[in-house]
């Protein structure tokens, strides 16, 4: 994959909202495109893991394979290329080379539907926890897009934290840790955003995250919205 010419930068701590932030509107993205980039990142906590869960994530976490996305009808596929070229245009500032952009969200979007999360909740994710920078480092140490806390190479990996600035295995173990933690929460994604955060039960984080995933939402029909 094309290489990107990103920077290590440090990323904040931001602690975490009310439910209501969960309603996310179809809002298109406006202010965020001019605004200053900025990262707000804490960490997840490490906590005991059964042997089942333990040996479940890291079964999840293996077995890389070329993030190529597979399509089963010649509409899913469109709808794709559509919602491509959609995020491509929105994410042109924060990531002006076409093959860099197209390489994240094509990344991005196999990690996402592999783990079974919503892409746009991911992104949201993203622009909060590292705004799209690859190398970010937040106080605490997390590394990367998805600033994952190096312990997890550790627990569920190979113990090598330097690949968490691989593009690809940043997003392999955000989304499956993200999915883990809403599995936990029993699909509360206010607790579980939380607890990715390493700050379960306040509401900041999570609600920047919920008007984060805004700029991210896909509608093909804006007229019928």
């Amino acid at each position: 994959m094309t290489s990107e010419r990103d920077r290590p930068a440090s990323a904040s701590a931001l602690n975490g909202v009310s439910r209501r932030a969960c309603l996310v509107s179809l809002a298109a993205p406006a202010a965020w495109l001019v605004a200053p980039a900025q990262a707000h990142a804490g960490g997840q906590l490490e906590e005991p893991l059964m042997d089942s869960v333990r040996t479940a994530l890291t079964s999840a976490v293996g077995n890389y394979a070329p993030p190529e996305p597979e399509f089963f009808t010649t509409e899913s596929r469109l709808h794709y290329l559509r919602w491509l070229a959609t995020m491509s245009d929105r994410l042109r500032r924060r990531k002006p080379e076409w093959e860099v952009r197209r390489d994240f969200l094509q990344t991005v979007w196999y990690e996402s539907k592999r783990a079974g999360l919503d892409v746009s909740l991911v992104l949201g994710l993203i622009q909060v926890e590292s705004a799209f920078r690859k190398f970010a480092v937040s106080s605490v140490g997390a590394r990367g897009y998805m600033q994952v806390m190096p312990f997890w190479t550790r627990v569920i990996g190979d113990g090598d934290p330097g690949k968490l600035f691989h593009m690809q295995t940043n997003l392999r173990f955000g989304c499956v840790i993200l999915r883990h933690y809403i599995d936990r929460e029993r699909g509360d994604l206010f607790m579980a955003l939380g607890r990715y955060n390493g700050s379960r039960g306040r509401s900041p984080y999570p609600d920047a995250v919920f008007g984060a995933q805004r700029n991210w939402l896909f509608n093909e029909n804006p007229a019928a919205a």
